[in-house]
């Protein structure tokens, strides 16, 4: 696929619902890494977009799973405070809202209808909802009702399909028109492409076609502010949607609302800013986190992930990552990462395309898990048992 090379059109403020939002950028949910922390770090970069938090499971926030309450946390001051809700009974997904709505506790919900993970979808949740009109237009429904009285727009994130023999995001862009959904965003993979390949973005404009009435926001290979640019050139949509881009880079958010401006981008971040960001963040991390029953520092274990999402790109070899990827404590981090910059400067710069080496999940194609029978009957509205759904809860 030929993707235009160059935008002259800028985007200068995104409408979602009673949301107006300085830039037409949002940043994708994310298990394990979308939390409060990270939030507040991109938020230092591009103060108020519309940061997502971590999706939870509504039949589990309804149930009062603890592990479920405590993601659903935001900073002091958050604004708007985000949430993502997964599910596939729409009566859940109804009393989940108006629990939070009635609590004050949220100011945008979107609804994931895209998330590919065998343990999600086997239970006919994330991805495989789409397959089922009937089913999805109940859910759609319940949640535009349920988040009405309170105020609370709600959005949807899908993908473009099961596999390329089940496609059906244009269907569920129709459906989440219909029944007052605020805005939708494509992830134009399928659910069995799982994170592989190239993101369809003529795809993304096939909706932006279809979808006149609400914005209609594209998701796929966002590595840099430039991607972001072509993205909108492309396919015409209203924004950006970005997920792993972002993974190692809270700062791209800054560069994104500067192009989106028509002001110019920052060059790649040299070594020495990189290591300031990661030393925050960590921090954060630990502050949000605390110890353990064992005392161990849960915060430090967290961002060990993000260790190589950093220093992707940055030749500074693999020993110091190893290192770094197996400290325990915050002195432990300020230790080696002062002794990385003592080795190789603070000025050292990413190799040659280094900004878009990819970072996060890069897995697939998939077997997509789906219930036994489940595309068998496409139209009819069965949802799994409660019971089922709070397994994947974890308590």
């Amino acid at each position: 696929m030929e993707r235009s090379q160059s935008a002259n059109r800028v985007a200068p403020s995104l409408r979602i619902g009673s949301l107006v939002l300085p830039s037409p950028v949002v940043l994708a949910p994310m298990a394990g890494v979308t939390n409060a922390p990270f939030r507040s770090l991109c938020r230092e970069f591009a103060p108020g977009l519309l940061y997502v938090n971590e999706m939870v499971m509504a039949t589990a926030l309804v149930h009062g799973s603890a592990k479920t309450e405590r993601m659903v946390t935001f900073a002091p001051g958050e604004s708007p405070r985000s949430l993502q809700l997964y599910g596939s009974d729409p009566r859940m997904l109804s009393e989940a809202i108006k629990r939070l709505g009635g609590a004050g506790a949220v100011d945008h919900i979107d609804m994931n209808f895209g998330c590919p993970a065998a343990k999600v979808t086997r239970k006919g949740g994330g991805a495989a909802v789409p397959a089922k009109p009937n089913l999805l237009r109940a859910i759609m429904t319940a949640a535009v009702e349920a988040a009405t009285p309170y105020g609370i727009p709600v959005t949807a994130k899908f993908r473009k399909g099961i596999d390329d023999d089940l496609i059906t995001y244009l269907d569920t862009g129709r459906i989440a028109m219909d029944t007052g959904i605020s805005a939708v965003a494509l992830h134009a993979r399928t659910a069995q492409q799982h994170y592989s390949g190239e993101a369809d973005w003529d795809a993304i404009a096939a909706l932006k076609q279809v979808v006149h009435s609400i914005p209609v926001l594209g998701n796929g290979d966002i590595w840099t502010a430039d991607d972001a640019l072509r993205m909108v050139a492309h396919t015409g949509c209203d924004g950006v949607v970005v997920g792993r881009g972002c993974l190692g880079r809270p700062w791209l958010f800054g560069d994104l609302v500067d192009a989106f401006a028509g002001r110019d981008v920052a060059p790649p971040r040299r070594l020495g800013f990189v290591v300031d960001v990661m030393k925050r963040h960590v921090r954060a991390l630990d502050e949000h986190f605390g110890s353990d029953s064992s005392g161990s520092a849960r915060g430090v274990r967290d961002f060990r992930k993000h260790v190589s999402w950093y220093l992707t790109g940055f030749p500074v070899g693999g020993d110091i990552r190893h290192r770094l990827a197996t400290t325990s404590t915050v002195d432990d981090v300020d230790r080696l990462l002062d002794e990385m910059l003592a080795a190789h400067g603070p000025e050292l710069s990413v190799v040659d395309g280094g900004e878009r080496i990819r970072r996060g999940k890069t897995s697939g194609p998939i077997r997509v898990a789906l219930p036994d029978g489940y595309l068998d009957h496409l139209d009819d509205l069965t949802v799994p048992c409660d019971d089922d759904v709070m397994a994947l809860s974890g308590g």
